[in-house]
């Protein structure tokens, strides 16, 4: 029970930075990645104070076998830059700046109630069972090849 309530209280502390640091408002996300516009550099500092958290948490991370609640650490073994990576960070990137969400804060919006937000997920959860089917048939049709 204790980690259920801890991954609950982790979760509205990061929900309610990303609405104090404007996260979930799409218009400042926008005018943060309008470079050539009226450029907001505020979300700069946001990803900046990100990183530096970030950073040595996964540096001591990488060197646990367990987290603090006893469960298993999960870090990404890969390294390899490849066309998947490059294709889904342009396609986040292509999201992000029409929409002005990502997926955090936009679900963090959909309990504001906003339109775009549910319009959003909507999208992001079909872009995600579009790709689970398509990982599938891939799968499926490696499994063929090689019977």
């Amino acid at each position: 029970m204790s980690k259920l309530i801890l991954s609950l209280l982790s979760g509205l502390v990061f929900g309610l930075g990303l609405i104090v640091s404007g996260m979930s408002n799409p218009a400042k996300v926008l005018g943060f990645l309008d470079l050539a516009g009226a450029w907001d550099p505020s979300l700069a500092l946001v990803m900046g104070g990100a990183i530096a958290v970030a950073m040595p948490a996964f540096w001591l991370a990488g060197r646990r076998r367990q987290s603090i609640l006893g469960e298993p650490l999960q870090l990404p073994a890969a390294r390899r830059i490849d066309r998947r990576l490059l294709l889904g960070s342009l396609a986040f990137g292509a999201g992000w700046g029409i929409a002005g969400f990502c997926p955090g804060p936009a679900l963090v919006s959909l309990l504001a109630w906003q339109p775009k937000a549910w319009i959003f997920v909507g999208a992001m959860l079909a872009g995600m069972a579009i790709f689970a089917l398509l990982e599938w048939q891939k799968a499926r049709r490696q499994a063929a090849s090689t019977a």
